[in-house]
């Protein structure tokens, strides 16, 4: 025996789909998101929580590591002041690793 079902209207008339407040609520969600804002003395990047002292310093000497690589290796295709400025930003990198170097080493021994 074939089931019956009651006659309906199922036609979407798009003319009332787009007075609809629902439908116009459910566009903007997934098309038109509200924009992300940050306030002026908000960071960009935030550490992760439980991060420890060490972790961070080793974490960041590392990227200080990476940096003057690259700074290093843009130098390679320079000449005369881009060049130096490259250097420079690679001696004044790796300053401030040799800091945090130290840093870690003082407190490694505290």
């Amino acid at each position: 025996m074939k089931p019956t079902f009651p006659e309906t209207d199922l036609s979407l008339d798009s003319e009332a789909l787009s007075n609809s407040d629902a439908a116009r609520r459910a566009l903007d969600y997934y098309l038109n998101p509200a924009p992300v804002t940050f306030g002026p003395d908000e960071p960009l990047l935030v550490a992760r929580q439980g991060l420890s002292d060490a972790q961070a310093t080793a974490h960041a000497t590392n990227l200080l590591r990476c940096a003057a690589a690259t700074a290093c290796e843009s130098a390679d295709g320079l000449q005369g002041v881009p060049r130096d400025l490259a250097l420079a930003s690679m001696h004044m990198i790796n300053m401030a690793r040799a800091m945090l170097e130290r840093t870690a080493a003082n407190q490694d021994q505290a």
